[in-house]
């Protein structure tokens, strides 16, 4: 028996009213970079870096499905949220100075993690980000609780 195929994450592709403004935004806010730009039939496709996660945006001129609020949207088949971890949600919202778009929060969630605490805001197509600090993974042995 062979050893199975190794299985790396690749990245997550939103469609984008305004793809220079959906760029600009994961730009400046979350790190991303511009790592590749393709060009075909009419269509351009941008693929945005952060570390080892990608971003490709693609432009739409469709009306979204729904208006997501809070954490994101509840229907099956669809992300919920992108999720982005930061030292202090506290220092990250005072760089913002309020320009971008609280959804819910910020919350604690210190009585299930310590110093667990997320803001939930959106970018311009209404996608909703968890901007979280404090998470941490549970023990091998916390986890077996749940087997």
């Amino acid at each position: 028996m062979s050893a199975p195929t190794a299985v790396r994450w690749s990245h997550v592709g939103l469609n984008c009213r305004d793809q220079a403004a959906t760029e600009e935004f994961y730009t400046r806010w979350f790190g991303f970079r511009r790592a590749r730009v393709v060009e075909a039939d009419g269509v351009r496709v941008i693929f945005l870096r952060g570390g080892d996660v990608y971003l490709e945006l693609f432009a739409t001129d469709a009306e979204p499905l729904f208006r997501t609020t809070d954490d994101g949207p509840a229907h099956p088949g669809t992300a919920r949220h992108l999720a982005f971890q930061v030292d202090d949600v506290d220092a990250f919202l005072a760089d913002a100075s309020g320009r971008l778009p609280i959804s819910l929060g910020p919350l604690e969630f210190g009585d299930f993690i310590p110093g667990w605490k997320t803001v939930w805001v959106t970018d311009p197509d209404g996608v909703v980000i968890e901007v979280s600090q404090g998470y941490t993974d549970q023990t091998a042995q916390e986890l077996a609780a749940y087997r």
